[in-house]
Order: structure tokens, then C-alpha cells, then sequence
């Protein structure tokens, strides 16, 4: 891979934003990605040459434009970090049907069919630009839950199982165009969503799943994904790597 080009979804915040940093420090240049203009800017790597791109990725439409603009502003993408996701507390004996509904389709289009139509579209383009697919990497982000369980958010285990698996497929379906895909699996991480729950009074117990007694940095999340991403990480095609301080083994 002679070009390093990352397109980063929800990158404006958290996870994602330490994943655009990592990666740009490593030499990448990078998209971020928002669902609007304001919050896809807001965490611009330092550095020349990086963008930052927006779109709902629950509208297919506004997916394609975004896989689009991230395209033309790098001039092509090499790497697709899919990050951004939805949840919703939705626990099945406390929620009304209509919520529960509602819920279920905004986490689904979000983290299992958005993620679905922009690795779409970004392969699409790797297999269509001039120097070939070869060397083009996608790597998602999944979650602990998936295996643990999401007692109070169900369609988000749910989603973040299914891109588990998709991730699976696609190493086996890309592979013979020298494509690698991989995902990662965090437990709970102190981002600014996590830090009111890890700040009151179930933050204890939370830092006790751990045998290290603490939650997850994102740089740490970070680090793995830049490694992945690495041309020495091709063989871990198809794998999921557990990042949740030893929380939960299987």
C-alpha cells in the first residue's frame, strides 16, 4: 500500500476521534466523518491535508455522498474505520412497544445498515480505482456486549453482533482482492458518553468487571486499530480482538 488514506466514521468524538488522531500521527491522512458539517469538523486531526466529512448514515443517500466527498477530498481511500454507532436504553420489561419500535429501527440503521452502505460504497471504489483494490483494509468497530449481553440495550448488542459477523464475511469475501477486515471489541471505555454512568453510582462496579480495576482509554482502542491497520496485520484478517481488560473471556 503506497497511499495511506483513512475514512473515520463518527470521528468526532470519543473512540472515533482517537482513532483519527492515532492514525494521523502514524502518517495517515485522514477523513473524519460527522452526522453534520459542525460536529464532523469539530475534531480535525492536527496536520495539513485532512478533512472532514457529513452525513446521516441511517439515509443511504447521504452515506454515498459522504463515501463520495471523503473520496475526492483525500483523492481516493486506502482504509475504512467503521465507528459510529447508535444506542438507545431500551430494556424489554420497562420500555412501550411504540418506543421499543422506534428504538430498534434508529440502532439498526445506524450501526448494522449504515455500517452495511458505507463499507458498500468504500469497496466499491477500491475495487474500481486505477492502481486496484489491493492493500485496502476495513476495520470495525464492535463491542464487548455482543458476547456479554446488553440487558438494558438490546438492539445495540444486537447490531454490534452483526457487524461481528459481517466483518467475518467480508475477510473471507475480500481476501482474493487483497483486501483485509477486521473488528474490535471494547468494554466499557471513558469516553464523554460513558463518563455520567462511570461518574455515578454503578462506576464502581463497572471498573470491577476489570481485573485492572478501570475502564478502557480510548487511545488505548486507538492503538489497537492503528495496528490493524498496519501492512503487518493482513493475517489477522477475520478476527475480532477482545479489548476489554480481560472483563470478559471466551
Amino acid at each position: 500500500m503506497t497511499t495511506r488514506r483513512a475514512l473515520v466514521t463518527g470521528g468526532s468524538r470519543g473512540i472515533g476521534a482517537a482513532i483519527a488522531t492515532a492514525l494521523a500521527a502514524d502518517g495517515w491522512t485522514v477523513a473524519v466523518h460527522g452526522r453534520t458539517p459542525e460536529s464532523a469538523a469539530r475534531t480535525r486531526p492536527p496536520g495539513s491535508g485532512h478533512a472532514a466529512v457529513a452525513g446521516d448514515l441511517a439515509d443511504p443517500a447521504q452515506v454515498r455522498s459522504m463515501v463520495r466527498a471523503a473520496v475526492s477530498a483525500l483523492g481516493g481511500v486506502d482504509l475504512l474505520v467503521n465507528n459510529a454507532a447508535a444506542h438507545a436504553h431500551q430494556p424489554v420489561d420497562a420500555t412501550g412497544y411504540d418506543e421499543w419500535v422506534a428504538s430498534w429501527s434508529d440502532v439498526v440503521a445506524v450501526n448494522l445498515l449504515g455500517t452495511a452502505n458505507v463499507t458498500w460504497c468504500v469497496v466499491d471504489h477500491l475495487l474500481h480505482r486505477p492502481e486496484g483494490p489491493a492493500g485496502g483494509r476495513i476495520i470495525t468497530v464492535g463491542s464487548r456486549g455482543a458476547y456479554r449481553g446488553e440487558p438494558t440495550a438490546l438492539a445495540y448488542g444486537a447490531t454490534k453482533a452483526g457487524v461481528h459477523a459481517f466483518t467475518q464475511s467480508l475477510a473471507v469475501a475480500l481476501a482474493p482482492h487483497g483486501i483485509a477486515s477486521a473488528a474490535v471489541a471494547p468494554g466499557f471505555v471513558a469516553t464523554d458518553m460513558a463518563k455520567e454512568m462511570l461518574e455515578g453510582p454503578a462506576g464502581d462496579g463497572i471498573r470491577a468487571q476489570s481485573p485492572f480495576a478501570r475502564v478502557a482509554e480510548p487511545a488505548e482502542v486507538a492503538a489497537a486499530v492503528t495496528w490493524l491497520a498496519s501492512p503487518a496485520a493482513v493475517w489477522a484478517s477475520g478476527a475480532v480482538l477482545d479489548l476489554n481488560g480481560a472483563s470478559h473471556l471466551r
